[in-house]
């Protein structure tokens, strides 16, 4: 408050003076001149103090964390160790000096590197690689030297014996030095960081472990990644279906559940999802039902959330009965070649609009899927292509809502390509002419529109049955599509 009024102040006399005839440019050389002390100083005041640039956090355990267990496990091995300090040291081992975690967003780093400060009953010290770099040189490196000071003192001064520090975004302080030619501060800053971590020796009185995270491992320098400073690497995959169901029972043991969820269905129809997708999807079926004024979630509002989270908000725009239509035309040709190929495939087939999709279908793998055959690539390059091929079937012509699925379309392809599972055998990715390429491209595209198109003219009444279905209830259930397949089966 006092800053704002004596800068008013000041304004106030500049322009008084300046009113008056007199040459002010000195006085505000003057004042931009102690200004720019005035920065550097509080920058340097905010080096000596630990306190904001470090926290201390405690009470998250392994428990709190589900869905990595393999992970857990090589964590927790490291940081026995730590625990065991004596017999480690009998047995002649050298305490660990630093683990890196690697792994997508929202997998749980973060969370593992608390989890083992309570293991350990130690101090833990955290702080983000964006926060030692400025554009003052050598204050990322003074910035490294005080983290590690400052980790040893409160450890000290808590009577700890064993101290945690916690860098996350390492990547950016850590990449390969030379990248950046015209600001050699962040190699400073890494050079403070490699002589650091040689320092860690195990006759301190206060035993440090560095646990750093992040998400591009293949940028960090080969020189902070040797054993000796980070000694184990540590991947935190995105959990399998068991890990997601866990977690899932993590972040709903203390909502109302309605007693229609089933989490193991919900567990199977969000592949791909980390733990912190699956806790945001618990919070929003709560907020549906709050909405609804229900007082327990239902497993329709879970449904709801896996749609909110994968493709956002429902919009308000409403597009016309012919834009509807052509929607509808267009997902349903998607969603009864996906049967086709996969039966029990889709799970919901929607024409409501979120986010940039008019509407969309979500599939459902019987297992999570992390090997692909030429078969199953084929089927989904045939998917892909069955929204347009569907329009022009019943409508005449195509429309630009099949440009992303084009484009899908073309990914898979090159992944078949690239996979020695097209005509051109095994390749190199980099030699392959792009003309070559687009042929083989083109060719894989053609053949699986054929095979879609002859499946469509074959099923054109039961597409139209499914689309009337889904212009009049706006979504269909996986369960109801598949009803409908077998009446249309009954009927011919």
């Amino acid at each position: 408050m006092l800053l704002e009024i004596g800068i008013g102040l000041g304004i106030a006399i500049l322009i008084y003076l300046f009113i008056n005839g007199i040459n002010v440019l000195p006085v505000i050389i003057m004042l931009g001149f102690a200004y720019m002390l005035y920065s550097i100083m509080g920058r340097s005041n905010l080096i000596k103090n630990p306190s904001k640039i470090i926290t201390s956090d405690q009470g998250i355990t392994f428990d709190h964390i589900g869905g990595q267990e393999v992970a857990k496990n090589e964590l927790l091995e490291a940081l026995d160790f730590i625990k065991n300090f004596d017999e480690a040291k009998e047995m002649g081992i050298r305490p660990l000096r630093g683990i890196m975690l690697t792994g997508a967003p929202g997998t749980g780093k973060t969370l593992m590197a608390k989890a083992a400060t309570s293991y350990i009953d130690s101090i833990f010290v955290s702080a983000s690689g964006s926060e030692f770099i400025e554009m003052y040189a050598g204050v990322g490196a003074q910035r490294v030297r005080q983290l590690f000071d400052g980790a040893r003192t409160l450890a000290r001064k808590a009577s700890k014996r064993h101290g945690v520090i916690f860098i996350d975004e390492i990547e950016v302080i850590a990449g390969t030095r030379g990248r950046h030619t015209s600001h050699l501060e962040y190699d400073q800053t890494l050079n403070q960081l490699l002589v650091e971590m040689d320092g860690i020796s195990s006759d301190d009185d206060v035993n440090l472990l560095v646990i750093a995270a992040t998400n591009r491992p293949d940028i960090i320098d080969t020189a902070l990644m040797r054993p000796g400073r980070f000694d184990r690497i540590v991947k935190v995959d995105l959990p399998d279906r068991e890990g997601r169901l866990e977690i899932l029972k993590l972040h709903t043991k203390d909502k109302p559940l309605a007693s229609n969820v089933n989490l193991e269905q919900i567990a199977k129809e969000t592949f791909g999802f980390s733990g912190a997708h699956l806790e945001n999807l618990c919070n929003e079926a709560a907020i549906f039902a709050m909405r609804a004024n229900n007082k327990k979630i239902s497993q329709k509002n879970f449904l709801e959330a896996i749609d909110k989270v994968i493709m956002g908000e429902k919009l308000n725009r409403k597009p016309t009965e012919e834009e509807r239509k052509r929607i509808a035309i267009h997902e349903s040709g998607h969603a009864l070649i996906s049967e086709h190929f996969n039966p029990n495939s889709v799970s919901t087939i929607t024409i409501t609009s979120r986010g940039q999709a008019l509407g969309y279908i979500r599939q459902t793998p019987d297992d999570d899927i992390y090997l692909y055959t030429k078969k199953y690539l084929e089927s989904q390059i045939a998917v892909s292509l069955a929204g347009a091929a569907a329009e022009k079937i019943l409508l005449g012509d195509s429309s630009t809502g099949a440009s992303s699925d084009f484009e899908q379309a073309v990914n898979l392809a090159k992944k078949m390509i690239y996979s020695g599972m097209s005509e051109l055998s095994v390749v190199d990715k980099d030699s392959l002419p792009s003309e070559k390429l687009h042929k083989v491209i083109s060719d894989i595209l053609s053949s699986q529109k054929k095979t879609v198109e002859k499946i469509i003219q074959e099923k054109q009444d039961l597409l139209k049955l499914v689309v009337d279905y889904l212009i009049e209830n706006e979504k269909i259930e996986g369960h109801t599509l598949r009803e409908l397949i077998k009446q249309s089966q009954v009927v011919a």
